[in-house]
């Protein structure tokens, strides 16, 4: 169950920073523009911003002592973690 939660909650902080961000744009436009985007400045930021939503379910999980669920979503947090490092590091 962590280890979905960790999954989608990125996702979810992605489309709320699409809605917030560049709502007048197609969310294919945003990815477009990510993707080409020199640098790959906006999409490390997008999925920094998108890592906090992790860190809220792991924080109620955490409180609720749910801890198996807490271990999977922090788990997929340090991927997403590692992944936004390659691309600041990298690119």
């Amino acid at each position: 169950m962590g280890c979905i939660l960790g999954f989608i909650g990125p996702m979810i902080g992605i489309l709320i920073f699409k809605f917030v961000k560049f709502s007048i744009f197609s969310f294919k436009e945003v990815i477009q523009f990510m993707y080409v985007e020199p640098g790959h400045r906006t999409f490390s930021v997008a999925l920094s911003l998108a890592l906090l939503v992790n860190a809220v379910l792991f924080t109620l999980y955490i409180n609720a002592r749910k801890d198996s669920t807490a271990k999977g979503i922090f788990a997929l947090t340090c991927a997403y973690g590692l992944l936004v490092l390659c691309i600041k590091t990298f690119s």
